[in-house]
């Protein structure tokens, strides 16, 4: 069985958490990918650390406002209803428990939970940024990330990397499968097609469990 990265999988997987009336909050990177895959009817408020809610669609080439940036300097649009404000108000929002999810990327991370996404020894980096307060303020953590990154899991029994939370990740979705985080293992609840739960225990470097009613999805 062999691996083919597909970041789509995991956005398209990510999107089918929601519901109308969620307010979200989507990380740096793989995360603002979400937006573009939720189900017809969904409705959703996109909240951005840096000061708003109400994130709409990416701006259309040569419309981008350098002023209206999400947390990663991406240009964006404002839906009508959004609002504008400070820093403190937004992680007022964030550490007041208002946001329904958080998705974030991950460099690692463990069967207890644990999250590292922020640093690499030897690397500049501009800091953990908010990442430490989402995991913690929102009532659910997804983490997304590609299953393999250089040939190396990123589900490990373990984070050798610094944490940016502990024991705060509730789901996790790669571009294999769909697991929860339970009682110190990785549960597997979906297993998408092209990857069996043999191939994903096998190549998976922590405890992983497959749950009972777990099944084949094709994204």
């Amino acid at each position: 069985m062999e691996y083919t990265p597909d970041k789509s999988k995991i956005a398209k997987r990510i999107a089918r958490f929601f519901k109308s009336g969620d307010i979200v909050n989507l990380g740096i990177g793989l995360p603002t990918e979400v937006a573009n895959y939720l189900p017809e009817g969904v409705v959703i408020t996109l909240h951005s650390e840096n000061g708003f809610v109400g994130l709409g669609p990416v701006p259309k080439e040569g419309e981008e406002d350098y002023d209206i940036v999400n947390a990663g300097g991406m240009p964006v649009t404002i839906l009508p209803g959004g609002a504008f404000f400070d820093s403190c108000t937004s992680f007022g929002i964030i550490r007041g428990g208002h946001l329904d999810y958080t998705v974030l990327g991950v460099l690692e991370v463990d069967q207890e939970g644990n999250l590292a996404n922020y640093k690499v020894p030897g690397k500049l980096i501009p800091g953990m940024g908010g990442a430490m307060d989402l995991t913690v303020g929102a009532k659910k953590v997804i983490a997304a990330t590609l299953h393999f990154d250089k040939g190396n899991c990123k589900l490990v029994k373990k984070c050798s990397l610094p944490l940016t939370a502990k024991g705060e990740v509730d789901y996790v979705v790669t571009d294999c499968g769909f697991f929860t985080v339970e009682n110190g293992k990785f549960v597997l609840q979906e297993y998408f097609k092209g990857y069996d739960p043999d191939f994903i225990i096998k190549n998976t470097p922590a405890d992983v469990i497959i749950a009972p009613n777990c099944k084949e999805i094709d994204i």
